[in-house]
């Protein structure tokens, strides 16, 4: 299937933009888990934030310049396994969810940043 490059730079912005609200996000759970979560909860929540806000930075850096299928792709499974891993630990403690969703979220991220590396060496 072709992938039309204005649907790819459209997707990529989105990929981006998705980081960039994801990082600001990410901010606001660190002041959190600082300043009024608990020790325990704070460290699970600062955790969380941690990746949230890496992995949004990632994505807007790279996203715009994602290049093809497996790019968007890697992008793709950045978002949904960040999304998963930090909401599932902010889950747990807002909403007293379990944290079954945190190690595919995890496998996703890694599996996105894998794809990632095929993408650029495959340019």
């Amino acid at each position: 299937m072709f992938t039309a490059p204005g649907a790819a730079a459209r997707a990529g912005k989105g990929f981006a933009a998705a980081g960039a609200v994801l990082a600001a996000f990410a901010v606001g759970l660190a002041a959190y888990a600082s300043h009024a979560a608990g020790p325990d909860a704070g460290a699970r929540l600062g955790l969380a934030a941690a990746f949230a806000f890496g992995h949004g930075l990632a994505l807007a850096a790279l996203a715009p310049r994602a290049a093809g299928r497996l790019g968007l792709a890697a992008m793709a499974g950045l978002l949904l396994g960040v999304l998963l891993f930090s909401g599932s630990l902010a889950g747990a403690h807002f909403l007293g969810l379990p944290t079954a969703l945190a190690p595919l979220g995890g496998g996703l991220m890694m599996l996105g940043w894998l794809g990632h590396a095929a993408a650029v060496l495959g340019r």
